[in-house]
């Protein structure tokens, strides 16, 4: 049988993009910013978000693709509303992907890829999503369309992804595994239709800050202490790491920030119980109890 901390570490494997998903998610993102490229004029283009700082959980979704339109093109886009950068942006990867698979976001157009995720969360290495971002430059910033406020927004992704190395390097190398742990528990089906937090982002920022102190040396008690210093602090205002965008906890009301809290002390709650059950010599039932918690990717065996 599994130690605890044995699970734990396959856990935090089974969540870590191995190579073919690596292979299949380049052939991806490649082939969207060929085309992309192909219909717009464009000075640069890079991934980020969760994909680029190493957050992402599985299943594979949501890959972001920035793509910093040139300065010819303000005149047509910038000094217009948000949504025509997106309406055209949406065109174009109808054109090749088909009206059905492309949908317009709030910041971004999604591109599915039609991949089924199984029963235990496999997508035979396949990604499932792409974002496309259109943005500007703005000095050393960027600026993306923000169809909810009908404004373009400040942002830096390069920020956000230098404070999670650093966060990284502080919790010697254990805070990414932690935070896909928490964002894989959010995906957790066993939540209904809407995710406890949201955007998943989120659960990044918070951990920013409460993840602190230095790794502690268990997987089992990080993450209880994680969901429930996530409960006490989800109903703060959580601002971009940046400093730039509006807060990231904008995204959800007071009655969703009053779900999300009821769910992450339940989490918390179940993982104590299962701490406990390992203090009893019952590692059997810890283990499912964790893997009850988590989803299908926390192992058994």
């Amino acid at each position: 049988m599994l130690t605890i901390e044995e699970a734990f570490r396959k856990f935090k494997s089974r969540l870590e993009l191995n190579d073919r998903e690596q292979q299949n998610a380049s052939k991806r993102h490649t082939e969207v910013r060929e085309h992309i490229r192909s219909r717009f004029t464009i000075a640069d283009d890079f991934l980020t978000g969760s994909y680029r700082r190493h957050t992402k959980t599985k299943p594979l979704k949501d890959i972001d693709i920035f793509f910093v339109l040139a300065d010819s093109q303000r005149a047509e886009y910038r000094d217009k509303a948000p949504s025509v950068v997106l309406q055209d942006f949406h065109n174009a990867l109808v054109d090749k992907y088909g009206d059905a698979a492309v949908s317009k976001q709030g910041r971004s157009v999604c591109v599915d890829f039609g991949v089924v995720v199984d029963a235990d969360d496999n997508t035979d290495y396949r990604v499932v999503s792409v974002d496309v971002v259109p943005a500007f430059t703005a000095g050393s910033d960027y600026e993306i369309p923000n169809v909810d406020t009908g404004k373009w927004m400040k942002t830096n992704p390069k920020i956000h992804a230098e404070k999670a190395t650093q966060a990284n390097k502080n919790y010697d190398g254990e805070w990414k595994g932690l935070v896909r742990m928490a964002k894989y528990w959010n995906n957790n089906p066993g939540h209904g239709t809407e995710k406890p937090v949201k955007p998943s982002f989120l659960i990044e920022v918070m951990a920013l800050q409460v993840l602190h102190g230095g790794w502690g040396g268990r997987f089992d008690y990080e993450m209880q202490a994680l969901f429930s210093t996530l409960a006490d602090r989800i109903t703060d205002e959580w601002s971009d790491p940046a400093g730039l965008g509006s807060p990231i906890s904008n995204g959800m009301d007071a009655a969703r920030k009053q779900r999300a809290r009821d769910l992450l002390v339940a989490a918390s709650q179940q993982a104590s119980g299962a701490i406990d059950l390992v203090r009893k010599g019952r590692t059997g039932d810890a283990l499912k109890a964790w893997r009850n918690l988590f989803g299908p990717k926390f192992p058994l065996t």
